[in-house]
Parts: structure tokens; C-alpha cells; sequence
């Protein structure tokens, strides 16, 4: 009898639910999500802490057919269920687990995630489509106990079609969400920052049409022509569907612009658009102008502010639309004000961006990862300039395939989602790698398809200085091939003497700009003493004054993103009293008090053109 009421349960179960192999295709990432009809589903989700995977996995390790994503109930008083989302306790999403549960704060594993929404069914022909801004790391999804698909990356949106497995009224969404560090990963085991875990970006519903706008590319074209009469602005348009013949109408009324355009037998549509050059107002930190434009089809249309301007080298300057220019930058985690966790607001990348704007930036390197898409547009709004980076960070797993093709996702994710934000002008493709063939052939691989992608902004990465005798450095990376802009992290003063930096000589033998992507030393605020007191803020002032009139003499030098903005989370600073899992490099504190390096990075700014 006992045998006979298991498997009337797991028949009953096998009918509520699905394993992960019948799992719905990921569609391609839609672009400009807010230009469409959505619906957020940001709010409090219950949650249970999954330390060994019993809700996905049997005691063999083999998936189990009855897991968590079932959300089953007992029929009967003596059913055996031993979860319950409903009883659970809830957390804010989007956020991160190890600042909303205290008793999560170093938990790197399992968490199962559950909401509700109450919808219809869509229209016939119309679609609905799952999108999260970003998950970490390895996520599952399941609607209605039915799986709607499985995406491994902790930093850029995706999206899933749901239409096959929503129904009219109320309708759930389970989320089993994995961040354990592993070797194969991108990032791999070990990194300096927080692994902050959960659904740490918004998560919406998007009614789309049968046939979509699926991205478009708007950009301006470089011209050799110092006073050019005429210029030209490319728009390239992909539908989400190969569909030949589909009339496309771009527009962007405050220049007067309109063109009709029709797809090939891809679903692609490009066309040029020539416009007056005393008409057009180009993007610049100065001026950070956008223009409205529109791009629509029969049923489907976009609006989007784009900016206008071209960014290339000219030997070892940088010129941004056709001028020399210096990038005084920050770098900067994405990681929140006043407290630590996971950003994820505008208001969040405001007061950060704010912050480096006061210290004189009109740069920042968006260190080691792809920030939310909230903080591009908010730069591009206040007139900053943003390098955005995948995490290829330290020792990666150069010989297997998949840990290539993780990587080659997440730069592509993260180009189609800003590749037509003016202010980006960077794709970097990892930091601080040592050198081998085996990665050589992993990032010039990375490189190269990064151009084919977008062949309008630049392609860096953060070197490491290995060739160094005595007081000369020369950068040898044989990366520089496949870079437009020559960068490097060093850290004289914190990992070598400070007195060092007047004696130091740099040699950088290639013939691209030089950006200094990292320099820096840690400092406690309040914390005074004398100059030669590591983590007072004396100590991290004399280290800046020195560092700056180093990195003065550095021919070439176009920019600088010392390290870093603020203070941030970090495992690997476990200095009581002093780090406090913290990695104490920020020339803000977390709370925003501004150390003494500060005034002095600021007043260099000041002097620079």
C-alpha cells in the first residue's frame, strides 16, 4: 500500500511539473527592453537555501523528476512534501542574498526562488518573453513547473519565450539560482571582488509581436575630412526572424531624417542616412547630446536616445570625434553606496557617477564585469565616458572550449546590449592574465571577434608589467597586436616601494595610446599617521603624489583609471580592524567620505586638458 500512494504522488507530481531537458530554446537577447510593453515582476520572492541541491538532485546526484520546481502541495495528510515556497521568508529582488540574510553573507551555493503573477494569455501571434537583467551564475528557470531553460553567466541579460507555458490568471516562476566558483568559469575560482549571488538585476515580462525588432545598430561614421560638409550615420536593423521583404521606416525627427528600408532574406535591413555637419550636435562629455530615434515595423516599433560621435587612435593619441583627448577616469565596481551589495538602480549608479565626476572624471572603467545597463545610460546622460569589460580575470581556463565560448557570450551579450550607447568607447576583454600561448590564442581569438561584432570602438585589456630591471619597466604582452589602446595595471608604492616611483623608468614600444588601468594602495578613512604608515590616508596620499608624477613622464599616456572609486566587499582582505572584507583601495569609503588621495587625484585632473 505504502509503495502504491509513492506512485500515485509521483505520477501526480510528473503531471505538475518538468526536468530541465524539455526545457524551451533561450531566444537571442532582446534589445532595449523598455522600448517594449512590459510588465516587472520586481518585489519580494520567497526563497529557500539549498545547501546540498536536494531540490534539483536525488542522493545519487542525478536530477531528480520531483525537485522544487514542481511547487507541489500535499493532496492528502500523509503526503510527504518537505518544502514550502509559501512558508518560506522573502527577499527584495533585484537584489543579492548575502546582504539581505545575514545568515548568508559568506554563502556561495544553491537558492531556490519563487513568485507569482497573475496574466493573460497573449493574443494569438503575440509572444511573451521571461527577461532578467542578469542572474549569478548559473541559473534554471521554470513557469507553471514546466521549464522554460538554463543560462550559465552572472552579468548579462537574457531572456526565454514563455508563451507555450503561461495560462490565463495566476501564473509562477522558479528560479534555482547557483554562484559556486568554478575553475571552468568566467570568472574562475579565484577573484577580488564579492560574489554576490542571486537575481541581482530586474526581472520583466515582454509582450512582443510575432515578428519583432530584435537589435539595431545606430552609429556615426568616422570621416578623414577635417571639416566635412555632409555626414553619414549607419543603421543596421536585425528582426528576430529571417524574414525578407518586411518594410522598415528609421526616423529621427530633430534632424529631419526619414528612410524606408526592407529586410533581406535574413531579417536584416541597413541603409546610411546623410545629414548636414553644422546640423548635428556630436556626443561629448561636454556636450552629452542624444537624439530620439525610431525605428518601426507593421506591429512592432523602438525609440531610443542615441548620441552621435566617433572614437579612433591616431598614433599614440586617442581622438574622440576627431580631437586629442585625456581620459581621466576611476575604476569602479558595481557594487552599492552606503553599505555594500549589489547596485542595481539608477539611483545607485547616479550617486557613484556623481562621486567621480566631483573628483574631475570624465572616464570610468567599469571594472571586471558588465555593470547594469542602468549605469551606461546614466554616464551617458552625465556626459562620462565608459570602458566595459567581460571577466576574463587572472587565471581562466585557456584550454577548454567551453570556457571560451562562456567567455564569447558574455562579450557578446554584453556588446548587443550597448552597442549603441555613445558613451562606451572600450570593449575590454580580460585583466591582469599571465602570459602563455594557450592565452594568447584565447583572448586574440576573443579580440578578433569582438571587432567583426563592432568595428567602431576600440578593443583593450589590462596588462600585467612583466619584463622589469631595477627601476626600468617595459611592457611585453604579445596581446598588443590585437589592441587598440595599450593598458596596464601597476602598483607602485602598495606592492613595491613608494620610494621607487621617482626612479622608475617606463618603456612602452608600440605605438598606441597608453592607459594606466590601474595604480593605487589601500588606506583606512580616519585613519591617520605618518606617510610611511601603511593604510593610514597620508600613507595613500604620498603614494598618489608619487605615482602622479611618475606617471607624467609615460609617453603616450592617455588616460588614467587608478584604483578605485570607493571601497568594496572583497573575501580575500581579511585584515581585522583594518579591511574587514574590505578592500580598502577607494579613494572614497564606502559611505562616501573622501580621503586625502582624493584631493590630490583631483587637482592632477584639474591641470589636465
Amino acid at each position: 500500500m505504502k509503495q502504491m500512494k509513492r506512485i500515485l504522488l509521483y505520477l501526480m507530481l510528473m503531471i505538475c511539473c518538468s526536468v530541465s531537458s524539455t526545457a524551451q530554446t533561450e531566444v537571442p537577447q532582446i534589445m532595449n527592453v523598455a522600448s517594449h510593453e512590459t510588465m516587472s515582476l520586481n518585489g519580494a520572492w520567497h526563497y529557500i537555501v539549498d545547501v546540498q541541491e536536494e531540490g534539483y538532485y536525488d542522493y545519487r546526484m542525478n536530477p531528480t523528476r520531483w525537485g522544487f520546481f514542481c511547487n507541489a502541495k500535499p493532496q492528502r495528510p500523509e503526503d510527504l512534501i518537505e518544502y514550502d515556497f509559501d512558508k518560506a521568508p522573502t527577499m527584495k529582488i533585484p537584489g543579492d542574498w548575502n546582504t539581505q540574510d545575514e545568515q548568508l553573507f559568506f554563502y556561495e551555493g544553491t537558492v531556490w526562488f519563487k513568485t507569482s503573477f497573475k496574466a493573460q494569455v497573449p493574443m494569438e501571434g503575440f509572444h511573451t518573453l521571461l527577461y532578467f537583467g542578469a542572474v549569478n551564475y548559473d541559473c534554471r528557470v521554470w513557469v507553471n513547473g514546466k521549464a522554460a531553460g538554463h543560462h550559465v553567466g552572472g552579468f548579462t541579460p537574457f531572456n526565454f519565450d514563455i508563451t507555450d507555458l503561461m495560462k490565463n490568471g495566476e501564473n509562477t516562476v522558479i528560479v534555482k539560482v547557483d554562484n559556486k566558483r568554478r575553475s571552468e568559469n568566467v570568472p574562475t575560482l579565484i577573484f577580488d571582488w564579492w560574489n554576490y549571488g542571486g537575481i541581482t538585476r530586474d526581472v520583466m515580462l515582454v509582450k512582443v509581436p510575432p515578428t519583432y525588432i530584435e537589435s539595431y545598430q545606430v552609429q556615426l561614421e568616422r570621416t578623414k575630412e577635417a571639416n566635412a560638409k555632409w555626414r553619414e550615420i549607419n543603421v543596421c536593423m536585425q528582426l528576430n526572424q529571417p524574414k525578407a521583404g518586411e518594410k522598415v521606416t528609421v526616423r529621427i525627427p530633430e534632424l529631419k531624417l526619414e528612410q524606408q528600408l526592407q529586410t533581406d532574406a535574413e531579417g536584416r535591413a541597413a541603409a546610411k542616412l546623410r545629414v548636414a555637419a553644422k546640423k548635428l550636435t556630436l556626443w561629448s562629455p561636454q556636450t552629452p547630446k542624444r537624439y530620439q530615434v525610431e525605428l518601426s515595423i507593421a506591429g512592432d516599433h523602438a525609440t531610443d536616445s542615441i548620441g552621435f560621435r566617433t572614437i579612433e587612435t591616431r598614433g599614440k593619441q586617442l581622438l574622440l570625434n576627431g580631437q586629442p583627448i585625456f581620459l581621466k577616469g576611476v575604476s569602479m565596481h558595481e557594487e552599492k553606496p552606503n553599505g555594500g551589495g549589489r547596485a542595481n538602480s539608477t539611483a545607485d549608479a547616479h550617486t557613484l557617477l556623481s562621486w567621480a565626476k566631483q573628483m574631475g572624471c570624465n572616464f570610468v572603467r567599469l571594472a571586471h564585469y558588465p555593470h547594469n545597463e542602468y549605469t551606461i545610460r546614466e554616464a551617458e546622460r552625465m556626459g562620462i565616458l565608459v570602458w566595459s569589460e567581460i571577466p576574463c580575470y587572472w587565471t581562466i581556463a585557456w584550454t577548454n572550449e567551453g570556457t571560451y565560448q562562456n567567455a564569447q557570450r558574455q562579450l557578446t551579450d554584453m556588446i548587443r546590449r550597448d552597442q549603441n550607447r555613445a558613451n562606451v568607447i572600450i570593449w575590454s576583454i580580460a585583466n591582469e592574465t599571465p602570459h602563455s600561448a594557450e592565452r594568447d590564442q584565447f583572448l586574440g581569438r576573443l579580440a578578433k571577434y569582438a571587432r567583426s561584432l563592432d568595428s567602431t570602438r576600440l578593443i583593450s585589456m589590462a596588462m600585467e608589467v612583466t619584463s622589469a630591471s631595477n627601476y626600468k619597466n617595459r611592457l611585453q604582452d604579445n596581446m598588443h597586436e590585437y589592441v587598440d589602446v595599450v593598458s596596464f595595471n601597476e602598483y607602485i608604492g602598495w606592492y613595491r616601494d613608494v620610494n621607487d616611483a621617482p626612479k622608475m623608468q617606463w618603456e612602452i614600444p608600440y605605438d598606441k595610446p597608453v592607459i594606466v588601468s590601474e595604480f593605487g594602495g589601500g588606506a583606512k578613512y580616519g585613519l591617520h599617521g605618518p606617510k610611511n604608515q601603511r593604510w593610514t590616508e597620508e600613507f595613500q596620499e604620498n603614494l598618489y603624489r608619487e605615482n602622479l608624477a611618475m606617471l607624467d613622464k609615460i609617453e603616450g599616456l592617455a588616460g588614467t583609471t587608478p584604483w578605485v572609486l570607493k571601497d568594496f566587499r572583497s573575501p580575500r582582505r581579511v585584515l581585522n580592524g583594518i579591511q574587514d572584507y574590505y578592500n580598502r583601495k577607494g579613494l572614497y569609503s564606502d559611505n562616501g567620505e573622501k580621503k586625502k588621495a582624493y584631493y590630490v587625484l583631483k587637482a592632477w585632473y584639474e591641470g589636465k586638458q
